[in-house]
């Protein structure tokens, strides 16, 4: 073993990893009907590359290597645990199933069709997007628990819990048909954003795992809106996703500082994009049905026209955070809902609008809180309480430029 081979094989599997872990746990889930299961004998698969592909050279189809290796490890598994007389039969089917899938030069995506398992009825309500994080994107249990403002700890006992109920009431892996869409379908959408979110949170896409993650919700957003063309929410989250990624090339100046939305360059967002967006906006809005995503979209396009028209629309605006406010009843609605109520009415009336800590305790350590907080308090006036909530919002912040640029807002304040 060189130096050289081990890192061409740690560069392969990582790419590999970023690439299709989702798609090669949601085949062999499919066929061995047990999520955790697919995951351990891909993490050995894995294991079992980083040791042969220093020594033997990667493969021309890593993807097939991985697969070959996972089907050996899931069958040993279920060998051990199967013990009753048709214990022989389930294996050969299974191996079967995967053996077929080898052979084949292109691994069937079931991405889809696993994300839609993760949100069958049998599985809490609550654990049913994070789960879908997890097993089809691929991300661990703490940035899961970031994005759903819980502890780490917490969050991986129930991904555990979830994925044995799986196992267990034999949830079948395929899109359920039309009648039962309306109660899964939100799951997925969920799950979608909230991987985008993760992903959007890396505003010069330095970090190759939260990039990764907002191609992924954009690919997998437009797979919902080709399977359901006429579904409202998945045109409004895909025109979402879309006027959010047009604006990702104008978040980083030349010096690589992070620039706001007020301040960024349109002649840098990607126009086209954003037709794409308001076309699915518009079509979304002949449907007859008005949700989260499309409400989501309608303010990212208020953006949009205020810069393109020069026209102020706050008022506008604050009607959408209205709208959107009844039905999430989401924190980081309503912190966005006061920054918008500042621009209308003035920052006293943002900070009474602000939620409170003490309502939910989830805030202490929700970085956009105090940021935005800090904002208002310093337009109010109140610079020593800003400087406060800056310090705070500064050590929340993972960002080396957003956390310099609320530095530099920081010391803008008069002392």
């Amino acid at each position: 073993m060189n130096s050289e081979g081990d890192s061409e094989a740690r560069g392969t599997a990582e790419a590999v990893a970023r690439r299709s872990y989702g798609k090669l746990v949601a085949f062999l889930a499919a066929r061995t009907r047990d999520v955790a299961a697919a995951e351990d004998a891909l993490s050995e698969a894995f294991a079992a590359a980083l040791a042969d592909w220093p020594r033997n050279g990667c493969p021309s189809n890593p993807e097939a290597w991985l697969l070959t290796v996972a089907r050996r490890k899931a069958i040993d598994m279920h060998r051990g645990r199967l013990r009753h007389e048709t214990a022989g039969e389930q294996l050969r089917v299974m191996a079967e199933g995967l053996d077929t899938a080898v052979a084949e030069s292109e691994i069937p995506d079931q991405r889809l069709a696993l994300m839609f398992a993760c949100a069958h009825p049998a599985i809490d309500a609550g654990i049913r997007a994070p789960l879908i994080l997890q097993v089809v994107l691929g991300l661990d249990a703490a940035m899961i628990a970031s994005a759903f403002l819980t502890s780490s700890a917490a969050m991986g006992k129930r991904l555990v819990r979830a994925k044995d109920k799986i196992r267990q009431a034999g949830v079948p892996f395929r899109v359920p048909e039309r009648e039962e869409l309306p109660s899964r379908l939100d799951t997925v959408l969920e799950s979608i954003y909230a991987a985008f979110a993760q992903g959007w949170s890396d505003p010069g896409g330095t970090d190759v795992v939260r990039r990764d993650l907002t191609e992924e919700s954009l690919f997998l957003s437009r797979l919902v809106v080709e399977m359901l063309p006429q579904e409202p929410e998945a045109l409004g989250l895909l025109a979402l996703v879309l006027h959010a990624e047009a604006r990702r090339g104008a978040r980083r100046n030349t010096d690589g500082d992070y620039v706001p939305l007020a301040e960024q360059d349109p002649a840098l967002w990607n126009w086209q994009m954003i037709e794409e967006a308001e076309a699915l906006l518009l079509r979304a809005s002949t449907l007859g049905s008005i949700g989260r995503y499309q409400l989501e979209a309608a303010l990212q396009s208020a953006h949009v026209s205020r810069r393109r028209t020069g026209r102020a629309n706050w008022a506008e605006v604050v009607q959408l955070y209205d709208a959107l406010w009844a039905v999430s009843l989401s924190p980081v609605v309503a912190i966005n809902r006061a920054v918008a109520i500042a621009e209308l009415h003035g920052p006293k009336a943002a900070l009474a609008a602000m939620p409170e800590i003490a309502a939910d305790p989830r805030l202490l350590e929700y970085q956009p809180y105090w940021a935005a907080h800090a904002e208002l308090l310093a337009k109010a006036g109140a610079n020593d309480e800003a400087r406060q909530a800056y310090d705070i919002a500064i050590g929340l912040e993972r960002d080396v430029a957003v956390r310099r640029f609320l530095e530099q807002r920081q010391s803008a304040l008069p002392r």
